[in-house]
Parts: structure tokens; sequence; C-alpha cells
């Protein structure tokens, strides 16, 4: 069946319906991963969005529940050059054409998505529909894409009650990045006993996993849960986790955060959680032209000048230029294009990253920022 990419400047592309065949108008943003699809679709952070793979072949190697980083897909839409049908890996439970349907999400094949990209990067990120439909009149279908607005994200991505992740339990699992070159057989769980709240703000399964692995009991909260709650657990670490949407937005959530800034507990957030605790102490946030989307993002570490290969998806950024300096510091800036990518915080045992230590899908050069966290605990490795 033939499906239609209508963008809000009037571009339409013409390919193959994927997916569910309902019409949906969404963000449209671009990844540049060339694997980790699956994970791509199970971050919350897409919620919102409808996201176009720049990798040509998506799908072949089918779909594997235990790479997904939720329990279900968040994206609104699902955009490929080219969709693999017959997948092959024997961890495959599955294609993405059932993945798709199976979660209503809608999609579409068989586009020139460098073309697509191509406009997303020169004009910036914009809205589009996703459809099945003929439309005779285009101006009254790109006046109601324009229209849409992607809001109160956070709250439908969050968990509903709080839970606990105990630690891992085979060694294997439970040795840290660090841990990789100590002697065979040593077990390494420098987290042990340390209890962590994580603030889940559209979390991805895999921020508890690095603590858990490291030997670190996490508690998860939902996205409204009061500071003075979270601080009655007596956590020896606060985790600020990863989500979608515009920071701004979250005017209740920032004023919590502020309250976890006031206390002494280690804080180590990621994402949508730097963003929050960046407004939570003054500074301000923008929106990227096209934002940062893939597993390929370079980032240089200021305190030590060397660079680290990054996993990214966010479309906003914290203005380095409002960040009060006996407040915080960059410790981190994207060597592509300047912006901020991670700050430390004067006289408290915080720091915040933009791109996404815990990987899935992307390298793992910065997993350390996990065992940092640990330190700041109290922990040895």
């Amino acid at each position: 069946m033939k499906a239609f990419l209508i963008l809000e400047d009037g571009t339409v592309f013409c390919g193959s319906r994927i997916g569910s065949d309902r019409e949906v108008i969404s963000e449209i943003v671009f990844n540049t991963s060339m694997t980790g699809y699956l994970e791509v679709l199970t971050d919350p952070s897409y919620a919102g969005q409808a996201v176009v793979m720049t990798y040509p072949l998506i799908g072949n190697y089918g779909i594997c529940a235990k790479d997904m980083e939720s329990e279900r897909p968040w994206p609104d839409g699902f955009i490929v050059r080219e969709l693999s049908r017959v997948p092959s890996n024997f961890r495959s439970g599955g294609t993405i054409q059932h993945f798709l349907e199976k979660y209503d999400i809608p999609g579409i094949s068989g586009i020139d998505t460098r073309a697509l990209t191509k406009i997303l990067r020169e004009k910036g990120t914009m809205n589009g529909m996703i459809t099945t439909h003929v439309y005779e009149d285009y101006a009254e279908v790109t006046a109601r894409i324009k229209n849409y607005r992607v809001s109160h994200v956070v709250k439908a991505t969050s968990c509903r009650e709080s839970y606990v992740i105990e630690p891992s339990n085979p060694a294997s699992e439970a040795v840290s990045v660090h841990a990789a070159q100590k002697p065979e057989g040593l077990v390494i769980r420098a987290g042990e006993g340390k209890r962590v709240a994580l603030l889940d703000l559209g979390a991805k399964k895999n921020i508890a996993r690095a603590l858990s692995e490291r030997g670190c009991q996490v508690t998860v909260f939902p996205c409204d849960t009061p500071a003075e709650e979270i601080l009655a657990m007596r956590p020896d670490g606060i985790m600020l986790s990863n989500g979608p949407g515009d920071p701004k937005e979250n005017t209740g959530i920032i004023q919590e955060i502020k309250r976890l800034y006031q206390s002494d507990v280690p804080v180590f957030a990621i994402c949508l959680g730097h963003q929050l605790m960046a407004l939570a102490t003054g500074a301000d946030t923008y929106k990227l032209k096209y934002g940062h989307r893939g597993g390929n993002h370079p980032v240089k570490d200021l305190a030590t000048g060397r660079v680290y290969i990054s996993s990214q998806n966010h479309g906003y950024a914290v203005d380095p230029e409002s960040l009060d300096p006996q407040v915080a510091a960059p410790a981190f800036v994207n060597v592509n294009d300047g912006t901020n990518e991670g700050l430390k915080y004067m006289g408290k045992n915080i720091f915040t990253v933009q791109f996404h230590p815990e990987a899935c899908p992307g390298p793992q050069d910065s997993g350390y920022l996990f065992d940092r966290f640990i330190e700041m605990m109290g922990g040895k490795e």
C-alpha cells in the first residue's frame, strides 16, 4: 500500500506503508546509528517524535525482546529507506513489520532518506504527517501539521509507582568497566551496599542496569515524586534519567530537582536530567536546529582533553553563556558543533552529561562515568 510523508513546508515523499495504517502527525527527527534500531524504537526520549533512520537497511537482524530499553516502543512513526522483511539472526523473535503492527505504530519505507535528512539539516527539525490518504488540499493539511506540539511526554513515559532493582548476582555482570583489566576471576562490586534513587523522567533500562551491575540497589521513582520522599529513603546517590520533550515544560519537576540540589546527596544526571538540573540552578536551555541523535558523536572532556565517542538523543541543549560560574562550569563539549555536553557543579558532589554513558545503542567509551558516580558515593574499586 502506498504511504506519504508530508512535511510542514509542503514537501511530500511517497513510499510504502509499514506497520499500522493509521494517520499520525509528529515531529520528524533523524538518527544516524548504523545498528540498534530496536533500542531507538524503545527509547522513551522519542515520545512525540517520528524517527528517520539514515542507515539504508533496517530490520536485518530482527527483533530481540532482551534488547528493548523499555516495555514498549515510543516513537509516533518510523521512517526508513529499505525494510528487511526476512531477518537473519539466531536471537530474532520477529520482524520490525510485525513489531510496528503490534504496537500500532505507522511507518513508511522506500523513500529517499538522504534527501529527507538534508532537508531537516538545512531547514531544521519540522513536523510531518505519515498517511495513506491522498489529499487534494495540502494547505489545510500543512496547517494542521504546523500546529502540532510535543507536550506532556515526560509524565507519559515515566513509571506510575516506585519499584526496586536489586544488585545483579552473576559475577560476569558484576564487573565494572574499569575492572575489565583486573585479574581473571576477581569480582569487583564497587557499589556494593550503595542505595541509588533513580528519578524516572523517561528512563532507559540500561541506566538502572549499569548501576545494578556495579552492585547498587536502585529504587526507581516516578517523575513527579516530591524531593522529600526521595530524600526520606536516605539514598547514597541520586540519578536523574534521560527523557523526552522540552525541558522547560517540566516546571514542577524542576522545583523538586532544585530541592535535591540543595541537599548534600551526590547526583549524576543524564540528558534531560542534565538539562533540568541546569534549569533548576538558574541556567537556560534552547532548542537545537536539528538535534543530536546517533551513536557516533564525539565529546571532549575539558579536564583531560580526551575525546570520547558517545551515544546521543536530544533536541535541546544547555546554554553555557547562561551559567553562573559560582554554580556550575562546562565539563564536556561537543567536538562537532561546540555545544555543551556536561557540567560540573561547584562545591557539590554533582555532575551531569548531555550524552548517554549507558549507551544502548552506541559505544561504551563513557561508561566509566558510572564508576565516577560510585566513587562520589564512597565506593572503592
